[in-house]
């Protein structure tokens, strides 16, 4: 059941806002890589900017967060690939890994940054009662900033971790291949193909027909608990 309470589609509109703006900065931060490992690629396409424009897919970028955050389910998105040539870079079989971790990396150090600001700005005010809960409300402005900062390092570790499943098209697929030759590394190319249908049962078909949810589970026990930590929240 959809929660349309005014608190709550606050929270999504904030959400979403802070998924477009770290999808932005993630493929940025792949095609500056690119570009310092010897492919010019993504900045003579003009996608090492910050402009949104440039980068944002309607559907990866708005919708699907949108209805993620809606459904109450994990919210993550992804912008237009930044265009690359592996062939341009240097050292191209570890070259092209560290452009695929360039994006997760981002996502960490955004993290890492809105968790520092959080504790410097908020930790001698944001304490808890015995139960957890937060003794402001969302009446009060301090309530709302904490909101936004703390929204932004678990959506960051949320992107960070997604695209860390070694499954192509994500960045984690590229570690992967580093350590696949011949044959082996051919079959795993030719899993690209499936790899949409494989994202989709897993995302949505497994928790319709199973009490399982393993990406739920993943992110909970990845991003969840290590925003956890870096918030200092018990």
């Amino acid at each position: 059941m959809l929660n349309l309470s005014p608190t709550h589609l606050v929270m999504v509109a904030i959400s979403v806002g802070l998924v477009m703006i770290s999808a932005v900065l993630h493929e940025v931060a792949h095609g500056w890589v690119a570009y310092r490992l010897g492919d010019p690629t993504a900045k003579n396409a003009g996608r090492l900017t910050l402009n949104p424009a440039k980068h944002l897919d309607p559907v990866g970028s708005v919708i699907l967060p949108l209805v993620m955050a809606l459904v109450g389910g994990p919210i993550f998105a992804f912008a237009k690939p930044v265009p690359y040539n592996p062939n341009n870079l240097r050292h191209q079989r570890t070259d092209e890994v560290l452009v695929a971790l360039a994006g997760p990396a981002c996502n960490l150090l955004q993290a890492l940054v809105g968790a520092l600001a959080c504790r410097l700005l908020f930790g001698p005010i944001m304490e808890t009662t015995a139960s957890g809960t937060y003794l402001l409300t969302d009446s009060d402005a301090v309530y709302w900033a904490y909101q936004i900062l703390s929204s932004y390092v678990y959506v960051n570790l949320m992107l960070m971790f997604f695209n860390l499943i070694p499954l192509p098209p994500l960045d984690g697929s590229h570690v992967v291949q580093l350590f696949l030759k011949g044959n082996a590394r051919m079959s795993y190319y030719k899993i690209q193909a499936y790899s949409m249908p494989i994202l989709l049962i897993v995302l949505y078909l497994i928790p319709m027909i199973t009490p399982w949810d393993p990406l739920n589970w993943y992110l909970d026990v990845t991003a969840g608990n290590l925003s956890y930590a870096l918030l200092g929240i018990a």
